[in-house]
């Protein structure tokens, strides 16, 4: 997707975007027939009104006011999701942007809506061609929006696309091995450092959960390092991302039961391809900030010398986990990674995981579970982050007595703790490998849509990466 500022007016497909129908009156591509449509639209609570000038389209868009500034930016998201169907039937190609409204980045999160909205995975279509949309470019007048705005824009949906096309592609293209390449060569993309560990330097590292995980596969794991040092950083001690890259989950010989329940597991990874994008439009953007990320990846399958409920395995930290549950293969992985951050002395550390269905269950599609030992200022910075990108947070709590409910008799702790407060539990399993502020963000139920929800799309989602890079947008500001 193309994104710029027209610098002069253009006979080309519009939109205007208003709050108020009488400044519609200062729209001179407008007819007064044309006005009188529109304002019978609107009293008919029509929110996008279609005008056919017979060889282009004009779109005049209504932006109500709702409950929360928060909830009006997320109905200017959505316009632009129903104004990308528009285009794509109308066989659109570009269209321009104007904003007549008081909110300052209306056209801006309308065209953010309509990128993501236009998204699509259609490598294994043989229709390809066919299938692929119509709009390629979005612009701007130059009142409605910033260079560096439109830049930002632009960078942000490009992290999202690549985070959503990883998410996507099935464990027969992306094994373990073939996400370290992808990660590295986004890395020399966006201009980030790579360091890829192979089976034998996750081995001599002593990476126990990685590794553990790993023996029911045919394939190699791997651990991909990911590193942004700016020219003057705005932080002594390296902020670090986490995620989870499990390329497939059978749930091991914990074998998933339920129906249907691994038709989605290639996503079980969307916590590595967040980080991974995340990178990536850090990069791009030159954010003053030194950045790391941590990615181990493995898939979970019950084949070869598959580890088994009741085995005691020695985690990098030399912390000795009893396995109940192969199917929390997660947290095993994660701990070695976490393990490895602390080597950073880090400022912060923030993880990505699909990692309970309890998370699911609690909030739905609607929100990320999160929890962690960061301090009340950078909580409620997360917090306000997600409310402005709509990707909101639930934080659930970390007593002591979750940390009760996986004590072992045989080792020191063990990976489940029962039929309650799952979410949790994991996050006191994680926590085990922290000495850091650190946050862990459960993105098991918005990771990946089955159906096509505004601006989203079937398939990956890549939630959440708005959020972080919002937070980390104004920690650099702080």
């Amino acid at each position: 997707m193309e994104f710029k500022i027209q610098q002069k007016p253009t006979n080309k497909h519009e939109v205007y975007i208003t709050d108020d129908e009488k400044k519609l009156s200062q729209v001179a591509d407008l007819n007064k027939d044309e006005l009188g449509f529109i304002s019978t639209s609107f009293a008919a609570d029509q929110t996008v009104v279609t005008i056919n000038k017979y060889g282009r389209f004009v779109f005049v868009c209504m932006l109500k006011s709702k409950k929360t500034e928060a909830q009006t930016f997320e109905a200017c998201r959505k316009m632009g999701a129903e104004l990308c169907a528009l285009s794509n039937k109308y066989k659109i190609a570009e269209i321009n942007i104007t904003n007549l409204t008081a909110t300052p980045n209306a056209a801006l999160l309308a065209a953010e809506g309509m990128a993501l909205a236009n998204y699509q995975f259609l490598k294994y279509r043989g229709e390809a061609k066919k299938l692929t949309n119509s709009l390629t470019g979005i612009s701007f007048s130059k009142t409605s929006a910033t260079v560096k705005d439109v830049a930002q824009l632009a960078t942000t949906v490009d992290a999202i696309y690549k985070a959503r096309t990883l998410v996507n592609e099935p464990l027969s293209y992306l094994s373990a091995e073939q996400l370290a390449l992808e990660i590295a060569a986004i890395g020399k993309e966006g201009g980030f450092k790579v360091t890829t560990f192979n089976k034998a330097r996750i081995v001599k590292e002593k990476m126990g959960g990685l590794l553990s995980v790993n023996r029911g596969s045919i394939q190699p794991p791997t651990f991909s390092i990911m590193e942004y040092v700016p020219k003057k950083a705005l932080n002594k001690k390296p902020i670090v991302l986490v995620g989870k890259g499990v390329v497939y989950d059978t749930g091991g010989l914990s074998l998933k039961p339920t129906l249907n329940s691994m038709d989605r597991m290639k996503s079980d990874m969307s916590g590595a391809a967040l980080v991974t994008g995340a990178m990536y439009a850090i990069a791009k953007m030159q954010l003053p900030l030194h950045v790391i990320a941590l990615v181990p990846a493995t898939d979970n399958r019950p084949g070869e010398e598959a580890y088994v409920p009741g085995d005691v395995i020695t985690m990098m930290s030399g912390k000795t986990v009893e396995v109940l549950n192969t199917d929390a293969e997660g947290r095993m992985i994660l701990g070695d990674a976490l393990q490895w951050a602390k080597r950073y002395q880090p400022e912060l550390v923030m993880d990505f995981a699909t990692l309970t269905g309890a998370a699911a269950a609690a909030v739905g599609e609607h929100g990320i579970v999160c929890m962690g030992t960061a301090g009340e200022d950078t909580k409620k910075a997360f917090r306000d982050s997600g409310y402005r990108q709509y990707e909101r947070l639930v934080e659930f709590p970390l007593w002591d007595e979750y940390g009760d409910q996986i004590k072992s008799d045989i080792a020191d702790i063990k990976n489940v703790g029962g039929a309650t407060g799952g979410a949790m539990t994991a996050g006191k399993f994680l926590e085990h490998f922290t000495d850091y502020p650190w946050m862990h963000f459960d993105i098991a139920g918005v990771s990946f849509a089955t159906s096509k929800k505004g601006y989203y799309p079937i398939g990956g989602t890549a939630y959440g990466m708005r959020m972080v890079l919002d937070f980390l947008m104004h920690y650099s500001k702080a």
